[in-house]
């Protein structure tokens, strides 16, 4: 599908690109909702939805230990987050029935947004700290974003380039001497 551009004005030089502007993002960048410190009664978002009823929380799926509710500020829409009740920072602070619980929810939304949007893939993580880009860094949660055909973001489409930053057998070195005994 192409169009045409049309001239937008107060945006600058006129290119070929057309703008999808998103001012609900504005928020997020600007730190609403965000916690004022780490401890769960400093205004921790996580804390305070599973208080909320589902419909006001955008609560999706509650478990015993976790949950699953939408992203307040999505990439892509049908974006969860499953989120553990207890207020805890890292992964590997988690008991092992959260971490049970996360998993089954994880695989749960998965099929919930392959039958709600048939979804083709998906990106699943966390961001672990604010240096690895947690928003929200102090109560951890892990992103289920779904993905469809074409839908990818600007680097390989226009730049033609992936971003790998250390040479792949340096890397699969380095986690090998790094894994846990089992």
């Amino acid at each position: 599908m192409t169009s045409e551009p049309e001239q937008q004005w107060g945006v600058g030089i006129q290119d070929a690109f057309q703008r999808l502007w998103t001012p609900h993002r504005m928020a997020y960048i600007q730190g609403e909702n965000k916690p004022t410190g780490p401890g769960a009664d400093d205004g921790c978002p996580f804390c305070s939805i599973p208080a909320k009823s589902d419909e006001d929380g955008l609560i999706v799926k509650r478990g015993e230990q976790v949950y699953a509710v939408l992203n307040l500020y999505p990439y892509n829409g049908g974006h969860l987050m499953v989120v553990p009740y207890r207020h805890v920072a890292d992964y590997t602070d988690l008991t092992e029935p959260e971490t049970v619980e996360l998993a089954a929810l994880t695989k749960q939304a998965m099929t919930a947004l392959r039958t709600a949007s048939g979804a083709h893939g998906f990106n699943i993580g966390m961001n672990q700290g604010t240096v690895a880009g947690a928003g929200i860094a102090a109560h951890l949660h892990q992103h289920i974003v779904p993905r469809w055909g074409g839908d990818t973001n600007f680097m390989p489409v226009v730049g033609h380039t992936r971003v790998l930053p250390q040479l792949l057998a340096d890397t699969r070195k380095m986690l090998a001497e790094a894994w846990p005994a089992a």
